[in-house]
């Protein structure tokens, strides 16, 4: 794409995003992700039913009646987008796995702006492409997005576990990581537990359908867009079909277990059904989550 193609996409997604952001996701966002915790405000005359845990007895000493501390929430928070733009993102039948990451990443990144929280992204492939620091404001996330449709990424192959180690190094204090991949790549579950200790990761995962199942087309030559292997695959017949349906499925099963063993919450969203609805789903569902824990 040439700078001025790349400047409509990414004006295209900020308006498509914004009022979904505005009307369905902002505040599931900011139920989910409070910040780093409560920090002193000012103190206020005490009234029957505040906790007393609350009074500020300095205060009521000196005043000779009783003052309660207020509290308002800190919102220093930082949200980094750790995206895959390996070769294999590149693959899709109704849109490319790496245009959907992007609009699902300008819909958090547009929530997070919104909240006056700060946005990040890491790209990588077998390398970490580019890093962006986590930064507030309109224009940063709209570079966030430009850099997501946009940079020449050198590299074809997947390394999760390089860019987590990479982002363990640079992001020294707690954030918000949502990981967005294919997840085509092995090794990389012990770096994740580590790095999920510290931050609060959710992984995205984003699939094709015929990474699921092969129609009955016949002879099919595929070409692996990572390593350029070429296979011929016989998608007549049906115990092929079964086999590919079968090597994929134990691929999801793996990937779920792993995740939830580490305590990474997983959505998985399909590059041919509409993501929106997904999301907000997903959002709210941890909101409540979220509300029930604190009671």
């Amino acid at each position: 794409m040439t700078p001025r193609e790349v400047l409509r996409r990414v004006r295209r997604l900020e308006i498509r995003t914004r009022k979904l952001v505005e009307e369905s996701l902002a505040g599931s966002y900011h139920a989910i992700f409070r910040g780093r915790g409560m920090e002193f405000a000012e103190v206020r005359d005490y009234q029957p039913g505040d906790d007393v845990r609350t009074i500020d007895w300095n205060v009521s000493a000196r005043m000779g009646r009783a003052f309660v501390k207020k509290f308002t929430e800190e919102r220093e928070l930082s949200v980094v987008l750790v995206v895959d733009a390996s070769g294999s993102q590149r693959f899709g039948t109704a849109r490319e796995k790496l245009a959907l990451a992007a609009e699902v990443c300008a819909l958090i990144a547009f929530s997070a702006i919104r909240n006056q929280d700060r946005v990040g992204l890491l790209l990588f492939t077998d390398r970490v492409e580019i890093y962006l620091p986590p930064r507030r404001g309109r224009e940063h996330g709209l570079r966030v997005l430009r850099e997501l449709l946009a940079f020449p990424v050198q590299g074809r192959g997947t390394r999760i576990g390089a860019a987590l180690d990479y982002l363990w190094r640079v992001l020294p204090k707690r954030a918000v990581v949502f990981l967005v991949s294919d997840f085509q790549d092995t090794g990389y579950e012990r770096t994740l537990r580590v790095v999920a200790r510290k931050h609060d990761v959710i992984a995205i995962a984003v699939a094709d359908a015929r990474e699921r199942s092969l129609p009955p087309v016949g002879l099919v030559a595929a070409v692996d867009p990572e390593t350029g292997e070429r296979v011929l695959l016989d998608a007549g017949h049906s115990r092929v079909r079964a086999a590919y349906a079968d090597a994929a499925r134990q691929a999801r099963e793996a990937r779920r277990g792993a995740l939830r063993r580490m305590g990474v919450e997983l959505l998985e969203l399909d590059t041919g059904e509409p993501y929106e609805q997904a999301l907000v789903r997903f959002f709210r569902e941890r909101a409540r989550r979220a509300a029930r824990a604190a009671v």
